[in-house]
């Protein structure tokens, strides 16, 4: 049984990282993964469901030619999850603006022919999905509350906005990718924490330009 079958510990992990936070608001895709909503209005999900997703998605992912796996995401907090998941399991990373006619128009210079999609919000990442869907490849997508999922082979619920949800998220499915290949016993430590996973925000300072509103960006890990 791989790692992620020990449900209570991982639980216990994962909890504080706002993982099973959802929004304010739901759709009938994503009913199914919703155990209750908070005081505040908030739906919540099952991280029993979400643990089982990505279970699944592991599998679906190691079926595939992992080079010919595509992790896309036009949400920047996704940015730094993507590259450690990538780096770790041989994915290819696909961040930013998702280029129309990538996965549909054979005469384009970036035409590329995946085995597998896996975005991090079905509603960001539309055109990715979009074309995917028309070109017959699987895809695989985080989903949160209020998303869409009709056009998603595989949804893994979980709060695809915190940062620190998304690193937990792609952190649990790297190690899941790993256990299942084999290339890691349970219990054994990866070599990234869900630290690393996540994208960091820090404050831009521009002495030429005081009054400049500060801009965010990822910070460059040595």
């Amino acid at each position: 049984m791989s790692e992620l079958g020990d449900l209570e510990n991982i639980e216990k992990t994962i909890l504080s990282t706002g993982i099973r936070v959802g929004t304010p608001v739901k759709t009938k895709f994503m009913t199914p993964f919703i155990t209750k909503a908070t005081p505040e209005g908030l739906y919540i999900i099952d991280i029993k469901k979400t643990l089982s997703r990505i279970q699944t998605a592991a599998k679906f992912i190691n079926r595939a030619e992992i080079s010919k796996v595509i992790v896309c995401s036009g949400r920047e907090y996704a940015n730094t999850p993507i590259e450690k998941f990538c780096e770790i399991t041989g994915a290819t990373v696909m961040l930013g603006r998702f280029m129309p006619g990538t996965l549909t128009n054979p005469l384009l210079p970036y035409y590329i022919e995946p085995q597998l999609v896996l975005v991090s919000d079905p509603q960001t990442d539309a055109q990715a999905v979009l074309e995917a869907t028309n070109a017959g490849i699987p895809v695989i997508g985080l989903a949160n509350t209020d998303n869409v999922t009709s056009k998603l082979d595989l949804i893994i619920p979980a709060n695809n906005r915190g940062r620190k949800s998304l690193a937990t998220t792609y952190w649990l499915l790297a190690r899941e990718v790993l256990i299942q290949k084999g290339q890691l016993k349970v219990g054994e430590s990866m070599k990234y924490e869900i630290d690393d996973f996540e994208t960091k925000i820090v404050e831009e300072e521009i002495e030429e330009d005081p009054i400049r509103t500060p801009r965010f960006e990822r910070s460059k890990r040595q």
